[in-house]
């Protein structure tokens, strides 16, 4: 394992980082159990931009009633239309690709639309006669006036019509299913104890547009949690869970906050990216000279448990502007200028040493536990880091219902690719960072953080390496400064 940290280091930052890797007592069932009402926590982002909440019900007999409401702003309160979902889902086996997730099947029965303004219906027949063939040109004649509360079937399994293309519809997110549970601690003085939490991971939505109908998801997006057993407070939940496509949901006013990145920011769950990477992320931002430091510690499993390897990264980033394609978010550049690695188990290792001459550090030098410098060969092939480099970023910032600062960094292309050039910027976000200290201090030493994990052999329930091909193959793939 690593060395310890500086006692220096923000004691709040690695002791959320610790708690992470603890598991944060953290359960999974395989396979899971989805019965009952699972609900949007927020207003969500995905690609494109789109702002939507969500309200999906499970039924026992494996039947299921989803709502996606859209809006025509980030905060989720200036509803465009709602679609309700009716479907069967069968769950199949564990996932070979995506560890601790489900693989499913899903059919869908019935798409229906609510528009909730004329321009929303404007908009949509739009697409819909522009874009789909001859069973759905005449969708919505020009010029029909808006109806509130009417329904429209978009898909029917029944008549064998689906105008759902146009609209980027599709919920394969289905196919990829994860629920964990674990235990919020009462923070009220007269309370003692805790509160089961249970949240339900679905497949993520392709970054690229062309791609999202065909996309099978390997990754996650933004976590639902059970209508029932849900974090407390969460002001959105009863708001979406009361919802339906006639009553869109209308989350509560948030201030909008200006963007303040000096500090340091912490993964608040172990994350997971498309192709099997697991990590979590530290952050430092330094205001004063507009530099930055990051830290990725990659993992094996779905609790980041059993390391892999270590990614340092620095360099300076820009003051940022207004972004007018995503509202509330700020763009940025970062130039990443330096980085160090450091392999964490046998498998890595082995990877790094195959490398070809030159191209990641010195030749056949690598060895577990022992950071090394991969400025001076100008990046690592094997693990997809190029330097210099500049990426184009999509940033932003809220507070919790906990009045804790929340940063989110722009979701990474699905295909592995880097943003870096500005058509690539992002327009949707990554799981946020929590803040877990304000303007360090200015210093150069290297943070690293002790992984504490799984058990040896001896007693153990830990998880096997990958095997080698396949993580050069998924590092070649994804890797791509997560």
């Amino acid at each position: 394992a690593a060395a310890e940290p500086p006692l220096r280091w923000e004691p709040r930052c690695r002791q959320q980082l610790r708690h992470l890797q603890d598991g944060a007592r953290i359960a999974a069932r395989l396979p899971p159990r989805l019965e009952g009402r699972w609900v949007s926590t927020g207003c969500e982002v995905r690609p494109g931009p789109e702002f939507l909440t969500r309200s999906y019900l499970f039924y026992a007999n494996r039947l299921f009633k989803a709502y996606q409401f859209y809006y025509w702003d980030p905060s989720c309160r200036d509803p465009s239309y709602s679609l309700v979902i009716k479907g069967k889902l069968r769950l199949r086996q564990a996932s070979w690709i995506t560890r601790g997730a489900t693989e499913a099947d899903y059919h869908l029965h019935k798409v229906g639309i609510v528009f909730h303004s004329q321009k929303a219906m404007r908009e949509v027949a739009s697409w819909i006669n522009q874009t789909s063939g001859e069973g759905c040109r005449g969708f919505l004649p020009p010029g029909r006036s808006w109806a509130p509360g009417a329904l429209y079937e978009l898909l029917s399994a029944k008549t064998e019509r689906d105008c759902t293309a146009a609209l980027g519809f599709a919920m394969h997110e289905l196919s990829l299913v994860r629920v964990e549970k674990h235990y919020q601690p009462l923070v009220q003085p007269q309370q003692s104890g805790s509160r089961l939490v249970e949240e339900l991971y679905l497949g993520d939505i392709h970054t690229d547009w062309a791609e999202r109908l065909h996309y099978r998801p390997t990754g996650y997006q933004r976590p639902m949690q059970s209508a029932v057993h849900h974090v407390h407070p969460c002001p959105a939940c009863g708001i979406i869970y009361r919802a339906d496509e006639h009553h869109p949901p209308v989350l509560p006013g948030r201030a909008q906050l200006p963007l303040q990145l000096s500090g340091s920011w912490v993964s608040t769950r172990c994350e997971v990216r498309p192709a099997v990477l697991f990590l979590t992320r530290y952050f430092i931002f330094h205001g004063n000279n507009h530099t930055w430091e990051g830290y990725y510690y990659h993992y094996s499993d779905p609790l980041c448990q059993q390391p892999t390897f270590t990614i340092y990264a620095s360099g300076h980033y820009t003051q940022g502007s207004p972004s007018s394609k995503v509202r509330g978010g700020t763009e940025l550049a970062f130039k990443v200028t330096q980085a160090r690695v450091t392999p964490m188990d046998q498998v890595t290792v082995t990877m790094l040493n195959s490398s070809e001459p030159g191209s990641c550090g010195l030749m056949s030098s690598w060895s577990a536990g022992v950071e090394q410098d991969i400025t001076p060969s100008n990046g690592c092939l094997a693990l997809g880091i190029k330097l210099p480099h500049t990426e184009y970023e999509l940033f932003r910032m809220e507070q919790d219902s906990e009045e804790r600062s929340l940063l989110y960094v722009g979701e990474r292309p699905t295909d592995g690719s880097s943003p870096d050039s500005p058509e690539k910027r992002p327009t949707s976000y990554q799981a946020p960072l929590i803040q877990c200290a304000g303007a360090p201090e200015e210093f150069s030493n290297y943070v690293s953080l002790k992984y504490l994990g799984g058990k040896d052999a001896s007693g153990s329930e830990a998880l096997k390496p990958l095997p080698v091909a396949f993580v050069l193959s998924v590092a070649l793939l994804v890797l791509r400064w997560d």
